[in-house]
């Protein structure tokens, strides 16, 4: 029988105890902290939440020490329909894959920091080696409970110097793109920003404003959709309702794409009347009309990044909690962009 102990001495609840209040055997306790798929999600569930309400964990350590290794990490993700946590997740996956080691996916239902600990606590319940988080939008390193000697990587600067940090340079990628729009001659560029609760979003923002004000230029008012493409259809429609709008960078390409269709059925033309410019680089975004130009994000990169810290975690036991990978991003020129018409 496994047991616990304590740290008064007096004997932790057992897998018996567990089995008895989820009304399952122990054989099946057993395979849900294994972390096994043949497990009905609802019995994974109940069993789970038996673990949580005895206060009992497997003796992962011990099981670690005989086999090496669970080959397993753990991933929560938030959203995973959006493009950036969906292509960083495949990044992951194919990582690990070369690494041998698979992945169980948690996919929370919002950032906050109670919904990412309790997604922690249930992977914790399982043999996993490591945990990836992505995008804990809003936990913050005191906030956000992880277990102690796990290790552990996530896809958020602000977490540095606590844990180590994979992300995109949005600050300069959104620069380029501002930048890109006023050399070909634009007097300003406005801004289709993503969720206010997104800090992605608020990166690109804020890195539109401070390029525009470093080149003296002035500052529109910022419009905002929720990174699908109907919410950038939406403003795109109040966009081509103004005449003195030439320029747009819209924070990503989903929303990029709605723009672009308002324009069209508007019937002011792209890039002739407006020019448009996404973020992301989805694979679509060669293929709309015109060829989107975009902001290029290296999510295999990304993902590639977030394994390997984490392997170095496992592998050597050392505390990287300083480590801060920048993937770098890169301005792709199509033809969804050109010089304004003169008036």
């Amino acid at each position: 029988m496994s047991q616990v102990t304590s740290a008064r001495g007096r004997p932790g609840p057992s897998i018996a105890d567990v089995a008895r209040l989820a009304g399952v055997s122990q054989q099946t306790v057993s395979r849900v902290s294994t972390g096994a798929t043949n497990v009905r999600a609802e019995t994974r569930d109940r069993v789970l939440a038996a673990m949580d309400q005895l206060g009992y964990s497997p003796n992962h350590a011990a099981r670690a020490l005989r086999s090496g290794s669970f080959g397993t990490i753990g991933l929560i993700a938030h959203r995973l329909t959006r493009t950036g946590e969906s292509r960083t997740f495949e990044g992951v996956v194919e990582a690990a894959r070369q690494h041998g080691y698979s992945v169980t996916l948690v996919d929370v239902r919002t950032p906050s920091s109670s919904d990412v600990s309790d997604a922690v606590r249930r992977l914790d319940h399982q043999a996993i080696d490591g945990l990836v988080v992505i995008r804990a939008e809003d936990a913050t390193p005191d906030t956000l409970a992880l277990p102690p000697r796990l290790p552990v990587v996530v896809s958020d600067s602000r977490f540095v110097g606590h844990h180590p940090a994979v992300g995109t340079d949005q600050a300069e990628g959104a620069s380029l793109a501002v930048q890109h729009l006023l050399d070909l001659g634009h007097p300003t560029v406005h801004h289709v920003g993503g969720p206010l609760d997104s800090t992605p979003a608020r990166v690109r923002a804020d890195a539109w404003r401070t390029r525009l004000r470093a080149a003296g230029r002035p500052v529109p008012e910022e419009w905002h959709g929720d990174w699908s493409a109907a919410s950038g259809y939406e403003v795109g429609a109040r966009i081509a309702d103004d005449p003195s709008v030439t320029a747009v960078f819209c924070a990503n390409d989903e929303m990029a794409a709605g723009v672009v269709r308002a324009l069209h059925e508007a019937g002011r033309r792209v890039p002739e009347d407006v020019s448009v410019v996404g973020f992301d680089d989805i694979p679509m975004a060669e293929y709309l009309w015109p060829p989107l130009t975009t902001v290029r994000q290296d999510f295999t990169a990304i993902g590639a990044e977030l394994v390997e810290l984490l392997m170095r975690q496992i592998r050597d036991r050392s505390r990287l909690a300083g480590h801060h990978v920048v993937v770098p991003t890169t301005l792709v020129e199509r033809a969804s962009t050109a010089p304004p018409r003169p008036r």
